[in-house]
């Protein structure tokens, strides 16, 4: 069977459970995916099927992801993704993938982008602790020693530095499924999921 679907997150909210307590859930949109190519391992070396989603205007489908579109006889979508099947014949071009699969699924890994903040320094990139705030002190958010002098003389890679922070794909795995919507399409989470709003993520069975 297909054990994902890609959404989009809606944002977060709060519903009461069967003992009123409050549980903090993440909505995800998942309209039904569209199964837009099978790939076998007679064919591609690997067993996966292709998956279609989202609303495109038929203006913006450039020609060669239009004729991708009308070889296998299905309506044009925004995004493609791919996901890995044990027999991937046993499914064709148009089949269909809903909230329904994931009736009763206890739990998700929900994987997406995070927020991209840009160039960071060390104390909000990696959590380092900083230097004194005063008293005559002139190391407050620097990094500090990176290396060493004559052996190696050199800086280790890998090491913890400023730079980019953000923007990078992260899964949080065994989120509680608290609430499945057939009618609008929507999967409830407990907690948070990576990325902003309207952000595409892959919900998948834990």
């Amino acid at each position: 069977m297909i054990n994902a679907i890609f959404g989009k997150k809606i944002g977060m909210t709060q519903i009461f459970a069967e003992d009123d307590t409050v549980v903090p859930v993440t909505v995800i949109q998942a309209e039904p995916n569209v199964v837009c190519q099978v790939k076998t391992a007679e064919t591609d070396g690997y067993e996966a099927v292709q998956l279609a989603f989202g609303y495109v205007k038929p203006r913006r489908v450039n020609r060669p992801m239009a004729g991708h579109f009308e070889k296998q006889g299905i309506e044009p979508k925004r995004y493609l993704r791919e996901v890995r099947v044990e027999n991937a014949a046993d499914y064709k071009a148009g089949d269909l993938q809903t909230v329904a699969a994931f009736t009763d699924v206890k739990k998700v890994d929900v994987q997406g982008t995070s927020k991209g903040k840009g160039f960071a320094g060390v104390m909000k990139r990696w959590g380092f602790r900083g230097g004194p705030g005063g008293h005559g002190a002139h190391f407050h958010r620097a990094p500090g020693s990176v290396g060493q002098c004559a052996t190696p003389s050199r800086v280790f890679k890998g090491l913890k530095l400023p730079g980019h922070m953000g923007c990078d794909t992260v899964t949080v795995k065994n989120l509680e499924v608290v609430r499945i919507d057939e009618d609008q399409n929507l999967i409830l989470v407990k907690g948070a999921v990576p990325g902003g709003k309207n952000g595409i993520v892959r919900v998948r069975m834990a």
